[in-house]
């Protein structure tokens, strides 16, 4: 799988993608993310990217043709399932759409700024729009980041045990049940005697029904 992510601030991507579990997939080549920087695509000799928004207003918009060049250099070399712009008011990124996305061999992620890029860019490039709330950052970078991390922990050989990814919060429309390790006594706090009872089927049971339990407290709209 590669990720292109095109961003006007590279070096706020540097540290999500050097550490861990995203680095250790790119070091077994089964992703590969290249961070590309938009002003290296401006025509104007102090490589501006933004300017005032047509019809006045506050704050200022990432302007069309910078973008515009890089997608088509980009797409120059290669075919892409989807042009994906980080947006405030995008679709809601769930784990659904991750697993989605997993699938695909070829992603760009656009970082939005300022107040967003120009409207054109939108309607012609952009094959989908995605939020990771509703609320707004500085800039799509840390959004993109997010997206990323999601998707690749997907990708099979990323996690040393891969079954770990299918048992994780939303994967079954469930938050995940509580889990518990050594000792199974501290200061008078008891580990459920059920998972220290070694009976696979009760302990699959037990962990369904606070699975269950646990969503229909903190997260019932899951509960359709």
């Amino acid at each position: 799988m590669r990720i292109d992510i095109i961003t006007c601030l590279p070096r706020l991507l540097d540290s999500p993608f050097s550490d861990s579990i995203l680095q250790r997939a790119q070091k077994k080549g089964l992703v590969e993310v290249s961070i590309h920087d938009l002003r290296k695509y401006s025509t104007d000799k102090h490589q501006k990217i933004d300017d005032y928004a047509f019809g006045g207003g506050a704050g200022m918009v990432m302007m069309i043709e910078p973008i515009a060049n890089c997608i088509r250099d980009l797409q120059s070399q290669r075919m892409y399932d989807e042009i994906i712009y980080m947006s405030p008011d995008g679709e809601q990124f769930t784990q659904s759409m991750a697993n989605q996305l997993s699938l695909y061999e070829n992603i760009i992620i656009l970082c939005g700024h300022y107040k967003g890029v120009d409207e054109r860019v939108r309607e012609h490039f952009v094959t989908r729009e995605i939020s990771i709330g509703d609320y707004v950052l500085s800039g799509g970078e840390l959004a993109a980041a997010v997206v990323s991390d999601a998707i690749i922990r997907l990708l099979p050989g990323v996690l040393s045990d891969e079954t770990s990814a299918l048992t994780d919060s939303f994967q079954d429309d469930l938050v995940a049940p509580p889990v518990y390790t050594r000792p199974a006594s501290f200061e008078g706090m008891e580990v459920p005697e059920v998972l220290l009872s070694g009976h696979e089927k009760k302990i699959e049971d037990w962990r369904f029904n606070q699975a269950v339990e646990r969503t229909r407290k903190r997260r019932p709209n899951l509960l359709k």
